[in-house]
Order: structure tokens, then C-alpha cells, then sequence
């Protein structure tokens, strides 16, 4: 496929791989800071009973504006930023090296390869940085008086709990990843190919990376979103809901189905992510292909291939 991210011959493998990590990182702090605030609201409508509506999350976000400030706004995206710039770094490099080993759309288009590199990137890069993802989802839904930094999340989660908490939730994580990761890079590809059929000697600029990528990520949060939901409410419990912390997903999946119903319970929230989220993913996309393809042509790179 004759695109502005054609292997580059000149560059190593390894080259490769680091500045698809460097790459991912910029692309992961730049989507994430964008939509912190809206992703505390969402984590808050997640865990709890309320139900869910625009007016009630921006309320929430005034709220907290005016009674603990700007800065509030952003609790737990310091923690946040330690989970997503390793996770998205590994998340990038990991989906090129999975397309190269699976020879991904090399020789003739494979759509079914295609998701399974994207799952197969989303399941390395969160069985990885799980453990800051629950630190992160613990701060944001509590205030400093229970965890001041991210080192006291684990610190605390360490001596009350145990260790195995720290990956509580987790098997929710990687089953919500798969269909999730896997639908993103499915369907950004995809449009890529679609595009290039058309154009095919025209690189992708950076609105079309951009819309692709959104597109992608209102695909991709739409399948997954039930099990974001009950991956949250199990790192949450210990502090939110003490006598569910006990519980796994699939008891706790049904409790909320039972409760709350699917609509009301397992997609509460889901609206803010079709907000946030093709935002998110697509300036993810746009972040990484702009600064991939800067690396990868600086002439460092080339004059030490």
C-alpha cells in the first residue's frame, strides 16, 4: 500500500521500533491531557449508581472547578500520563511489529490479519501497564485525603490489599482490549485502504488521519464500552463500593445488568465516550503518524542507516 507511512527501507528494525515508541508516547500524552477532565466525569459516572446525563457531567466538572479548583479538573492524569505514554508507546510499536510478523496487508489486502495485529497490540500494551491504569482509575475517583500521588495508590493497594490487586480487573481489561484494539486499528487501516484505492499517490494529510482515526475510535468504544465499564467498577470497589471489592467481573457484570440494566448500566456514559473518544483516538492518530514520519525522515536517522 503506497502511503506516507511506507516502510522505510534505510531504517533497522530496531530503529523502527524506537521511534514508534517515542512516537506513540507524544501521541498518547497529546490525546489523553486533551479530554482528562471529561474522562474523570465519565470514570465518576462508571462507579457509581447515579444515572447518566450531559447536564449532570458538566455539572460535575463546574463543580469541581469551583470547589477545588482548575488543577482537580486533571487528578489523576499525572497517573493517567504514567499509564497511557508507556501504554500507547508500546501500543504503536507493538501493532507494527504484530502487522510485520503476521505480514499484514504485505502482499494483498487481509482484513482478518488486520484486526488480529490491532488485538493482538492492544493485549501486549495492557498486559503491560495494567497497574498504573487501576492507579490512575483510584485517583480519579477519590480525593487527596485518600491517595496524595500515584506512589501511595500502590503503596496502600500494596500493604491493604496485596498484591494481586494491583491486576484486579485485569481478565476484564484484556477480553474489553481485544475487540477494542482490534476494531481501531481495523477499521483506520481499512479506511487508509479505501483511500488509497482512490488517491493512490497521495499521502494522507493530517484531517484525514484525524477523521480516520475518529471514525476508529467511535467503532472501537461502541463494541468494547461494557467491559471499560465493569473493568472499572472492579479496580474501584475496594474505595468506592467496599462490599463489592470481593466480586468478579462476570458477578459483577450481572449485578449491574440486574440493577442498573445494560443501557442505563453497563453503557452508562457511553455518550461522553462518543464525545471524547473519537477526539481522543484521532488525535492520537494524527499525533503519531506527524511525529513518526518527522523522526523516521530527520536526517540523523538517515545518514545512520
Amino acid at each position: 500500500m503506497n502511503n506516507d507511512l511506507n516502510e522505510n527501507k534505510s531504517l533497522s528494525n530496531t530503529q523502527k521500533i524506537l521511534t514508534s515508541l517515542v512516537a506513540g508516547g507524544c501521541a498518547g500524552a497529546a490525546a489523553k491531557t486533551i479530554i482528562a477532565p471529561f474522562d474523570r466525569a465519565k470514570i465518576n459516572f462508571q462507579v457509581r449508581p447515579d444515572k447518566f446525563s450531559y447536564s449532570i457531567c458538566l455539572k460535575f466538572i463546574r463543580d469541581t472547578y469551583r470547589n477545588e479548583g482548575f488543577i482537580a479538573l486533571y487528578r489523576g492524569n499525572s497517573a493517567n500520563l504514567a499509564r497511557v505514554i508507556p501504554s500507547t508507546a508500546i501500543y504503536f510499536s507493538a501493532h507494527e511489529q504484530w502487522k510485520r510478523l503476521l505480514n499484514t496487508d504485505k502482499y494483498e489486502k487481509t482484513p482478518g490479519r488486520r484486526f488480529i495485529s490491532g488485538s493482538l497490540a492492544g493485549l501486549t500494551s495492557s498486559s503491560i501497564t495494567y497497574p498504573l491504569d487501576l492507579a490512575r482509575a483510584r485517583m480519579a475517583v477519590t480525593n487527596k485525603t485518600v491517595y496524595s500521588n500515584i506512589f501511595t495508590v500502590f503503596i496502600t493497594i500494596l500493604r491493604t490489599e496485596g498484591f494481586f490487586a494491583l491486576y484486579r480487573g485485569a481478565l476484564s481489561s484484556v477480553i474489553g482490549v481485544l475487540p477494542y484494539s482490534g476494531c481501531v486499528f481495523f477499521t483506520y487501516d481499512s479506511l487508509q485502504h479505501i483511500r488509497f484505492d482512490y488517491h493512490p499517490n497521495r499521502p494522507l494529510n493530517r484531517k484525514e488521519q484525524m477523521l480516520f482515526g475518529a471514525i476508529a475510535g467511535l467503532v472501537g468504544q461502541t463494541v468494547s464500552y461494557p467491559f471499560d465499564v465493569v473493568r472499572r467498577r472492579l479496580q474501584t470497589a475496594a474505595v468506592v463500593r467496599p462490599q463489592d471489592k470481593s466480586l468478579g467481573a462476570l458477578v459483577t457484570a450481572f449485578k449491574i445488568i440486574r440493577e442498573e440494566g445494560i443501557r442505563s448500566g453497563l453503557y452508562k456514559g457511553v455518550t461522553m465516550n462518543w464525545f471524547k473518544g473519537p477526539i481522543s483516538v484521532g488525535v492520537s492518530f494524527m499525533t503519531y503518524h506527524t511525529v513518526v514520519k518527522f523522526i523516521r525522515e530527520s536526517s540523523s536517522f538517515g545518514q545512520n542507516s
